[in-house]
């Protein structure tokens, strides 16, 4: 009997007519995409036609910037994420408009389109993009998107005009590392390179933790050895063969069961996977970058070091308020409270115990008390919708500093370089509205409102009146 053998006739119906909405629904939402991709498209265009009637040759950079930074701020999204949507776009639209059109007709998703022109994307004559478009369409009609990406590498090597070797000394040039935030104060490090050195670097840690698996007790002086030693040998033996009877089946890395191999005495409960990573931080946080060191030695000295905001009630271990790293992601109280007592010093940061605002930063330590007050109030870049740390930012004058404009905390405020030069060289304008509030207006005259974000502090109410103002401590440290 099959699933559906006792439904009625009116729920059978019911499930072809929701099969058919649903995939109304898709074409509908292709077709806006599609749509927006175009928009995008023009935005550029704009962009591109208000830069040529520019005299600097730089402008063309900060027409697009500033187009970008209008849309994003309407939009409340970074600047740089619409920037990137308003490149992709135009190169969907101009390089493969048959791609783009299919999309708009709702013929095909924007899945397919993506895989269609990744695997084009070397594809410099239009003629050979337009063959290669056409027969990918009328594929990507009856396929998924996972067996479209397949074939369209196939097909569109029999278009290439270059040799693999050309294509690959220009794809190495897109090499690049990258951070997402991913919760639980969790994160995941990415990385694009070469494929020889990523599959070498993954085979090296895996090999390194099977070893660890699999490794051997050293021998023993006779004279130590009790009359169990024989029993031991065959459990280790044991223990090594399950180990390589689960490796041989194919796929079932991640289903199997964590196989624990007795080590003298002791067991190592982590997975194949758990044990890659924690042997690739231990290399990239303590080892020495030998292929790319100065004979000084300077880079092999070089410490990661993160900031950490932590209440200070968490830190005595009466509350539980999350501590954060680098202002933008949670972690938990263990491992704040192991940083804070590694590091060499620390911001305190004075909050309102009620309001939770900004009071006062001071350090034990002497050091320019202006920029950590600065970097306590606003935790990142001030530009609407940016979210890049202090640290990776510059501290901007309001009111230039060459005009008169005072060094002073109302005067003053974090920009990261983009919005820095952005500031100076579009029709962007910021006012000062004090205690940290921004307006900042677009050259389309629409104001955009930005507040510095609150630190991570405990705040009372009404009934905790007479408790102490306890605040926060900002923490560098070496996270390891």
């Amino acid at each position: 009997m099959t699933a559906l053998a006792d439904a009625t006739l009116e729920q059978v119906d019911a499930l072809a007519a929701l099969t058919e909405t649903l995939v109304e629904v898709e074409r509908t939402i292709s077709r806006l995409q599609a749509a927006r991709d175009g928009i995008l498209a023009v935005g550029s265009r704009l962009a591109l036609q208000i830069a040529e009637q520019a005299e600097h040759p730089d402008h063309g950079e900060m027409s697009a910037r500033t187009v970008a930074a209008e849309f994003a701020a309407a939009l409340r999204i970074s600047d740089r994420t619409v920037q990137r949507r308003m490149a992709d776009a135009t190169w969907l639209v101009e390089r493969f408009p048959l791609v783009w059109e299919a999309q708009g007709e709702g013929r095909i998703s924007a899945a397919h389109a993506r895989v269609v022109c990744e695997a084009g994307e070397h594809l410099d004559d239009a003629a050979s993009r337009a063959a290669y478009s056409a027969q990918m369409i009328a594929f990507a009609e009856t396929e998924a998107p996972s067996r479209v990406a397949r074939m369209a590498r196939r097909v569109a090597e029999r278009f290439q005009p270059r040799s693999i070797d050309e294509r690959h000394r220009d794809a190495r040039k897109k090499r690049s590392l990258w951070v997402k935030d991913v919760g639980d104060g969790m994160s995941q490090l990415g990385m694009l390179g070469p494929s020889a050195l990523v599959h070498g670097a993954f085979d090296r840690l895996t090999q390194m933790a099977r070893s660890m698996q699999q490794h051997e007790p050293e021998q023993q002086p006779q004279q130590e050895q009790g009359q169990g030693q024989e029993q031991e040998q065959e459990q280790e033996q044991e223990a090594r063969e399950r180990v390589q009877e689960q490796e041989q089946r194919p796929g079932q890395e991640q289903k199997q069961k964590q196989v624990q191999v007795q080590v003298q005495g002791q067991a190592d409960p982590r997975t194949l996977a758990q044990l890659r990573t924690d042997l690739a931080f231990d290399l990239l946080l303590t080892g020495a970058p030998l292929g790319h060191d100065r004979p000084g030695g300077s880079l092999a000295a070089i410490r990661g070091s993160v900031s950490i905001t932590v209440p200070v009630t968490t830190l005595m271990g009466v509350d539980t308020t999350p501590a954060e790293l680098n202002g933008r992601v949670p972690i938990d109280p263990v491992t704040a409270r192991r940083l804070a007592g590694a590091a060499s010093g620390w911001d305190r940061v004075l909050t309102h115990p009620v309001t939770g605002a900004l009071l006062a930063v001071d350090r034990y330590r002497p050091g320019p008390d202006l920029r950590r007050h600065l970097r306590a109030r606003d935790q990142r870049c001030r530009f609407p919708t940016c979210g890049y740390p202090p640290a990776d930012c510059d501290i901007d004058h309001h009111h230039d500093a060459a005009l008169g404009g005072a060094t002073a905390e109302s005067n003053l405020g974090h920009l990261c370089r983009r919005h820095h030069m952005l500031k100076h060289h579009s029709l962007w304008t910021v006012e000062p509205l004090g205690d940290g509030v921004y307006a900042r207006t677009g050259p389309s005259g629409k104001t955009y409102i930005d507040r510095a974000p609150r630190p991570n502090t405990v705040t009372f109410g009404e009934e905790d009146e007479g408790r102490e103002g306890v605040g926060a401590g900002v923490i560098t440290a070496p996270p390891f």
